[in-house]
């Protein structure tokens, strides 16, 4: 007689990078539960994360979009949900109205961290340690361990995201030549970029080597994109391909397994490139490697001391912007080289 399998729903994050996180999580899920069945709620933009994630069985529609409660529709999806039977759900947001599908789902054990005060609607429910669990990776991979062990910080898969072919058509690359993709923009703010005439200095150290050199990220960054681009001369703009706006969420992942290397500030796209396994460097400013870094082994990241920072602010408080002007072109291609030589040792 066959065991039954046991069935997690998932209540996902609303941003990229927090949902590449969470795989850590649903790893770390299949590692205990041998036969586990995991389906992932979340907003419909992201089922193209959760299509290159190999450890989710489903990714199911959330038709209410992020700040809105809803009541009688989270009430409508948990009705519908009951008939699954899920044997538990782990709840990643922490806001109230996120725990109330699990619980009108009648899911017996409904996991997740207090919150926004959630008695009732969580029956396992977890008080957070930020000191013991800094990285909100652990904190997501703490949620598949007994209650008992919440407050010891786990081991971490590393996600590990499997892309699909046919990515966005671009120049293919010449003989030995490679491709370096720039991720430039921020959904954040714009304290968290690194300026244009940075990265168009590298993209022009790069294209003298004959390396090919690709702009991605979406119409919200075009802006900047656009900036990089005319400040590359036009001897160089051949091998430039300013693709920002131009791509699907999964047309740009696939891309991005493409790359032989990826410069990103702290992004959703810098978190997806970490999972796809590829050689990534990061330039962080006024946000923190200590909570949610890069995860894989071949990610560096460049960040500097400044008096005030990291400030976690959209905008630079004191309008200077020192944490990302003090980070030079040389140093970001000094990293480059390091981490391509490293890569072929």
């Amino acid at each position: 007689m066959s065991i039954a399998s046991y069935k997690v729903l998932i209540v996902g994050p609303s941003w990229i990078g927090d949902m590449v996180m969470a795989q850590s999580l649903f790893i770390a899920l299949k590692a205990k539960h041998k036969d586990c069945i995991i389906d992932v709620l979340a907003l419909a933009w992201t089922k193209p994360l959760l299509d290159r994630m190999p450890e989710v069985n489903e990714a199911i529609p959330m038709p209410i979009n992020h700040g809105v409660l809803g009541l009688k529709m989270r009430r409508a999806i948990g009705q519908q949900l009951q008939s699954r039977q899920y044997d538990q759900a782990i709840v990643l947001p922490n806001s109230w109205k996120s725990a109330l599908i699990p619980w009108f789902a009648n899911i017996p054990k409904r996991t997740g961290w207090k919150g926004e005060v959630r008695y009732g609607l969580l029956n396992d429910l977890r008080t957070l340690d930020k000191q013991t669990l800094p990285m909100m990776v652990q904190r997501f991979v703490s949620l598949a361990n007994p209650s008992e062990q919440s407050q010891l910080a786990p081991d971490c898969p590393i996600p590990k995201m499997i892309a699909k072919t046919g990515a966005f058509e671009i120049s293919p690359l010449k003989s030995v030549q490679k491709r370096l993709i720039l991720c430039p923009g921020a959904e954040f703010g714009p304290a968290k970029q690194w300026p244009a005439q940075s990265y168009a200095e590298v993209a022009i150290a790069l294209i003298e080597q004959n390396w090919q050199v690709v702009i991605l990220g979406s119409e919200a960054d075009k802006t900047i994109a656009d900036k990089i681009e005319n400040l590359v001369s036009n001897k160089d703009e051949a091998m430039l391909f300013n693709l920002c706006g131009q791509t699907a969420l999964n047309e740009a992942i696939d891309l991005l397994d493409t790359a032989d290397t990826v410069i990103s500030n702290d992004s959703g796209l810098m978190h997806i490139t970490s999972a796809l396994r590829k050689p990534l460097i990061v330039i962080y400013g006024p946000t923190s490697p200590t909570f949610t870094p890069p995860l894989s082994q071949n990610a560096h990241f460049l960040q500097i001391d400044v008096e005030c920072g990291p400030c976690f602010q959209r905008t630079c408080p004191k309008q200077h912007h020192k944490c990302m002007q003090g980070i030079t072109s040389v140093d970001v291609l000094t990293s480059l080289y390091l981490l391509q030589n490293t890569e072929h040792r």
